[in-house]
C-alpha cells in the first residue's frame, strides 16, 4: 500500500473532516440507519433506539443542519414533523453498509440477521468494495493519488465533478 499516500498535512483538501463533522458520533450513524428503515418522527425514534431525549433532538438538530435530514410537517397532522433523508443523506447509504459489512466481517463473524438482499432477485448484497470506473474490483494495492489538474487535462475523463 506503498503508492496509495496523500499529503495528510492538507486537511482542508479532504472530504473525511468534513463527513465526520457532519455525521458526529454513534447516535449520528444510529439515527440514520433508523431514518433508513423509514423511521421518520421524533417519538418513533426513541422508541427504536432507545435514546434520551436530549441527546435525540440534538442529534436531529446537528443532521438537519448537515442537510443530512430535512423536518417536514406531516400531510395529515400539520403539527407533527417528520424527519426525511435528503439526497446528501441517501448518499451516505453505500457508507452506512460499508461500515455494517465491516462490523459483521471483524466483530460478528457472521452476516448480520436479517440479511439485506437484491428486492428484484432475493439475493444478498456483494460487500461493499472498491471498483474501477470499468467495474473492475480493486484492492489497495491497485490505487494511487493523481493530481485533480492532471485528470482533468487528460482527454478520457469528463470534468471531474460529473465522475464524482
Amino acid at each position: 500500500m506503498e503508492k496509495l499516500r496523500e499529503p495528510l498535512c492538507e486537511i482542508a483538501q479532504c472530504g473525511l473532516p468534513f463527513a465526520l463533522e457532519a455525521m458526529g458520533e454513534r447516535w449520528s450513524f444510529m439515527i440514520l440507519r433508523a431514518a433508513f428503515n423509514g423511521v421518520r418522527h421524533f417519538e418513533d425514534f426513541l422508541e427504536a433506539l432507545g435514546i434520551a431525549r436530549n441527546i435525540l433532538s440534538n442529534r436531529l438538530s446537528r443532521l438537519v443542519e448537515a442537510g443530512i435530514l430535512k423536518r417536514e410537517h406531516c400531510a395529515d397532522d400539520r403539527r407533527r414533523i417528520e424527519y426525511r433523508l435528503t439526497p446528501k443523506g441517501m448518499d451516505l447509504l453505500p457508507a452506512m453498509l460499508a461500515l455494517r459489512q465491516w462490523g459483521e466481517k471483524w466483530q460478528l463473524g457472521v452476516p448480520a440477521n436479517p440479511v439485506l438482499c437484491d428486492a428484484r432477485d432475493g439475493m444478498p448484497i456483494r460487500p461493499i468494495g472498491i471498483t474501477a470506473h470499468d467495474g473492475r474490483a480493486l484492492s489497495p494495492d491497485d490505487l494511487t493519488w493523481r493530481e485533480r489538474a492532471e485528470l482533468e487535462a487528460a482527454v478520457a475523463f469528463e470534468p471531474l465533478r460529473k465522475v464524482l
